[in-house]
Order: C-alpha cells, then sequence, then structure tokens
C-alpha cells in the first residue's frame, strides 16, 4: 500500500491490451534499538493490463493512495551505450482503491477490484465514483 508518485501512463500492446504504467512510495516505520523512530521509503514501479489497467488509468492520479496485490517482474536489457541495465517491478493482479488522503489509518474504506469482486468494479465505472 502507498501513494502514486505519478500520473498513470496508459498504453496500449499491438492487439489493443491495455497497459497501465504507475510508481508508487510506500512508507515503513519502525523503532531502533536505541528506541528512536526511524522511517524508509520505497519507490516502486508498477505495470497492470488489461481493463482494470484503463480503471486505474481513469480514477488514478499522483497522490492517491492505492493498495496493490502482485508479483515481482525482473527485465533486463543493453542500453544504448552497451551497458547492460536492469529493473525490478511489480505486475499488479489486483488492486484497490483507498478512500481518504492518509496513509493507512483505521477505519479506511477500501473498494474491492479483485475478479472475485466483479460487481463492485462495475459499479465504480458505471457511478463514475471510483471511492
Amino acid at each position: 500500500m502507498g501513494n502514486l508518485t505519478r500520473d498513470p501512463q496508459l498504453s496500449y500492446t499491438p492487439n489493443q491490451t491495455a497497459v497501465v504504467d504507475f510508481g508508487m512510495a510506500t512508507n515503513r516505520r519502525w523503532t531502533g534499538q536505541d528506541g528512536s523512530q526511524r522511517e524508509e521509503t520505497c519507490f516502486v514501479d508498477c505495470r497492470m493490463f488489461g481493463k482494470r489497467a484503463e480503471v486505474i488509468n481513469k480514477y488514478c492520479k499522483r497522490g492517491n493512495p492505492l493498495f496493490v496485490e502482485g508479483r515481482l517482474t525482473f527485465d533486463s536489457w543493453e542500453a544504448q551505450d552497451g551497458s547492460k541495465r536492469s529493473k525490478l517491478r511489480v505486475t499488479v493482479e489486483n488492486f484497490e482503491f483507498i478512500s481518504g488522503g492518509g496513509g493507512g489509518s483505521a477505519g479506511q474504506t477500501r473498494q474491492s477490484t479483485s475478479s472475485t469482486d466483479s460487481q463492485v468494479q462495475q459499479q465504480a465505472v458505471e457511478d463514475d465514483i471510483p471511492f
């Protein structure tokens, strides 16, 4: 769970499958051995395919909170200068909109868009209200 770091970018494969790319920032807080409060932020690139990719593109923007589930995908390529590059990204398989602007506070409402809850997704798309 985190906040989008940039607006989603929608594109289509040659066979017209929707693909959305977006970035997320996740925060982790803990207490160190010395009792001090610590925090770290992790920036994650995400990609989703299909109709739900269009839903993310339509309803999400930079700063919005989002809960994602997926698998890690390792991409590697050779850059123009001949150096080898790689990137680890999350291929999103499921997501939930998180209402409100807070980062994980109690009482937040989640709206699932999993395949087992497609009626909620369809209702959100029909009503044009994502949260």
